[in-house]
């Protein structure tokens, strides 16, 4: 026992010594620059710096930290900038260390806390520990909405979605997906969900959907190895075997992720048996050499995971308990003073939430009385050009760009909303129009736009199509397109 706390002295004496002002101010400024850096889209050891400077940057505002005899704010952010190069050189169960470390910090910076927390997801769903990853997101989101970063608070809720996807949990996934698609502005976030949508048709076994989906995402995306590698399982479930090689075989070229080439080896392998092909060996002995380095991987994961579960189930130190309690009762009244302060101020915060709840109801009846009287002025302006001598005149159809003011100014912009859509064409907008108009039949729409009667039922049928609704629905889709 004596010995023991001896070692504590040295241990703290070597403490003070190690964090002079000199090597405070250091560190401080390593950590400022790894943050420019992280600003820029770079990593501090990777792509400017020396990693071993970040090590005892992390180490020395560390020591502070232990021993309490000062609270640097950088400590959380070496530990997020030190924990982040680890990962990097495949060490996550020293680089989990770090980032728990950053998550006992005091700080306030809740958006380097969100960062933190979604690491450590990431880590928690490499090791395939889904329901832990999915608790990490989800401090993540909370540390984000504290900061008031609207667009990483929505991104969290993603990878949320992600995890209850990859935990077979579809209902809630796909609720939270609505949620953000809902909510959330960011066309960059809303790309993100896309991954997470296809996620859920994997597990589901809608490989068809699968593929009809990619039609309807931004281009872009169609580049992204989970998106590659997605497609390439796709096809070979369905059977379409030169497909599902092609796709496989530009994943391995784009991405260098262990998971992603053994599933595309994988499927080059199952594709070449298929076609009798003489790849087979070869193969299989490059994914047999992926595989190996997964089972290292994964037993670094699996630690990492073990780490943070215990960090999180550690049972509380008694000493530390009795101190605290002594504590407690010497400043009891200003404990009793500070809860009954929050407690006011909870009060104050739920009378706010349903104050605006009501004035959200109050929008939302706004909004339908608004668009229900919008619907009953176009269904009047649609009977006053029916009952018109002579309609074409009325609408101005000789001149497009008059045409276009005239039905802007008559039925709440609909033909800009009509172009905004961007798959119509001149002619198919102006058949919309007088689909709209509901008086007119088959017969004489088709003399106005000069089809001939057998066509104008496919070409409607066509254009229905593209809008997204059928020949039935169409007038009824225009006046509600025209009344938003």
């Amino acid at each position: 026992m004596h010995r023991g706390k001896i070692y504590i002295v040295l241990i703290a004496c070597l403490a003070m010594i190690s964090c002079s002002p000199k090597a405070l101010r250091e560190a401080e400024e390593v950590v400022a620059q790894a943050d420019s850096l992280r600003a820029a889209g770079q990593m501090y050891g990777i792509d400017a710096g020396d990693s071993a400077t970040l090590a005892q940057a992390y180490e020395t505002l560390g020591y502070l930290s232990l021993f309490n005899f000062h609270f640097s704010p950088s400590y959380a952010h070496a530990c997020y900038h030190y924990g982040r190069l680890l990962r990097e050189k495949d060490n996550p169960v020293e680089a989990v260390q770090c980032f728990i470390d950053a998550s006992h910090t005091r700080t306030h910076d809740y958006h380097i806390l969100g960062r933190v927390y979604s690491n450590m997801g990431s880590i928690c769903h490499l090791a395939g520990e889904f329901p832990l990853s999915y608790d990490m997101y989800k401090k993540s989101a909370d540390m984000f909405l504290h900061n008031g970063d609207s667009t990483a608070y929505f991104y969290a809720l993603n990878d949320m979605a992600f995890e209850l996807a990859e935990n077979r949990e579809f209902k809630l996934a796909l609720c939270l997906l609505d949620s953000i698609k809902l909510n959330c502005t960011s066309s960059a976030v809303i790309a993100k969900t896309n991954e997470t949508r296809i996620i859920l048709f994997k597990h589901t076994h809608q490989y068809d959907s699968i593929l009809y989906y990619f039609d309807s995402v931004p281009s872009y995306i169609n580049n992204e190895p989970l998106v590659l590698i997605s497609k390439a399982q796709a096809f070979c479930y369905l059977q379409q075997y030169d497909s599902a090689t092609c796709y496989a075989t530009r994943t391995l070229q784009a991405s260098n992720d262990l998971y992603d080439r053994n599933n595309a080896f994988y499927i080059l392998i199952h594709c070449d048996s298929i076609h009798n092909g003489n790849r087979v060996y070869s193969l299989n002995a490059d994914r047999s050499d992926v595989q190996k380095l997964l089972e290292i991987r994964q037993g670094k994961l699996s630690q990492a995971v073990q780490l943070l579960e215990q960090d999180l189930h550690r049972k509380p130190n008694l000493g530390w308990l009795y101190a605290v309690c002594a504590t407690l009762i010497v400043v009891g009244l200003v404990v009793f003073l500070y809860v009954y302060r929050k407690r006011r101020q909870r009060s104050l915060l739920s009378q706010q939430v349903e104050d605006l709840t009501i004035q959200n109801k109050e929008a939302e009846e706004r909004q339908a009385k608004q668009y229900h009287e919008r619907l009953r002025q176009i269904q009047e302006n649609c009977e006053v050009l029916a009952c018109s001598d002579n309609v074409m005149d009325s609408i101005q159809w000789k001149k497009y760009e008059n045409f276009c003011e005239f039905i802007n100014a008559h039925f709440f912009l609909l033909a800009d909303k009509l172009k905004a859509t961007g798959c119509l064409n001149e002619k198919e907008i102006r058949l919309c129009v007088l689909v709209l108009i509901g008086s007119l039949s088959d017969k004489q729409m088709a003399n106005i736009l000069y089809y001939s009667y057998k066509s104008i039922r496919s070409t409607k049928r066509t254009l229905a199509i593209k809008l997204g609704t059928t020949s039935a629905n169409l007038r009824s889709f225009l006046m509600k397109k025209a009344a938003k």
